[in-house]
C-alpha cells in the first residue's frame, strides 16, 4: 500500500492535513507526482516537508520553472516561479538553501515500478502535456497516442482534476467512481490523483489516492483554506487570484 500526491503548489497547510491522513492509515510510502512549488506562498516550507518525510518526487512543470526558466506561462504563475526562486535564493541558512535546490535539482522525469509509471503530466510529455477529460471526445487520437505508452497504469497529475481515463477512451470523474476504481490485470488505466494545494475539479478539498493491489482509494480532505489565502493576498508578488480560486476550486 502507498500513497500518491501531487500539484501542492507551495500550499503548506493543505499538504499538512493530506501528511497527516497518510500518517492515520499507516501508510509508509509516499510519491510526489511533481509541482511541489508553484503559485502558493509556502515554496520553502512545503519543499522541506517533501524531503524530510523521504517522499519520492518527480518534476513538475512550475519545479522546472523555479530551477530553470518558465516557459509559456500565464502572467501569474511567471511571477510565482520568479518570487518562489528569490524565496528559495534569499534562505540564510546556507545548509537548507543548498539542500532544498540540490533536490529540486535531482529530480527525474518519470518513476517506473514494474508496470507502473508515474509522471507529472503524460508517458507522452511527462512535464508538460495535459490530459484533460474532454479529449476523450474532441482529440481521441491523442489519448491513443498516450495510452501507446501505458503497459497498465499510469499516475498523473498536472490538470488538478481527479479520475481515471480508460483506453477506450473513456473518462470517469472521482463522483462517477465513487472514490474507487478497481484494478484490474485486463485493462490499462492512467490515473489522474488530482490536486494537493489547488484543486480545479470545483471541490475546495485536497486530492490524493491510496493504492494497494486491488483497488484505487480517492481521498479528499478539508483544510483550512482561508489561511493560505490570506498568505497569498499579503504577498505583493502574488496574484490575488491564486487565493480567490482556492475558495472555488478553480
Amino acid at each position: 500500500m502507498f500513497a500518491i500526491i501531487s500539484d501542492i503548489h507551495s500550499n503548506l497547510a493543505a499538504l499538512q492535513v493530506v501528511l497527516e491522513d497518510i500518517r492515520s492509515r499507516g501508510i509508509k510510502e509516499i510519491f510526489c507526482l511533481g509541482d511541489i512549488v508553484g503559485y502558493g506562498p509556502d515554496p520553502k516550507e512545503c519543499l522541506d516537508l517533501i524531503i524530510e518525510n523521504n517522499i519520492a518526487s518527480i518534476m513538475g512543470n512550475h519545479d522546472h520553472a523555479v530551477f530553470y526558466e518558465p516557459t509559456n506561462f500565464n502572467s501569474g504563475a511567471e511571477k510565482a516561479s520568479y518570487w518562489s526562486r528569490q524565496a528559495l535564493e534569499d534562505e540564510p541558512d546556507a545548509e537548507k538553501r543548498n539542500q532544498r535546490w540540490a533536490f529540486l535539482g535531482r529530480l527525474s522525469v518519470r518513476l517506473q515500478m514494474g508496470n507502473i509509471i508515474m509522471v507529472h503530466a503524460s508517458p507522452r510529455r511527462p512535464v508538460t502535456e495535459y490530459i484533460f477529460p474532454d479529449d476523450i471526445y474532441t482529440n481521441s487520437t491523442k489519448i491513443t497516442s498516450i495510452f501507446e505508452r501505458v503497459d497498465h497504469l499510469c499516475f498523473v497529475g498536472h490538470t488538478h482534476v481527479p479520475g481515471v481515463f480508460l483506453e477506450d477512451p473513456d473518462f470517469y470523474s472521482v463522483d462517477e467512481l465513487d472514490y474507487e476504481y478497481t484494478i484490474s490485470d485486463q485493462e490499462r488505466a492512467i490515473i489522474n490523483v488530482g490536486s494537493v494545494g489547488q484543486p480545479r475539479d470545483q471541490d475546495t478539498r485536497s486530492s490524493y489516492v491510496v493504492v494497494t493491489e486491488e483497488k484505487i482509494q480517492f481521498v479528499r480532505l478539508e483544510y483550512p483554506i482561508e489561511e493560505t489565502v490570506q498568505k497569498v493576498y499579503a504577498n505583493p508578488y502574488l496574484d490575488n487570484f491564486e487565493g480567490d480560486r482556492l475558495k472555488v476550486g478553480r
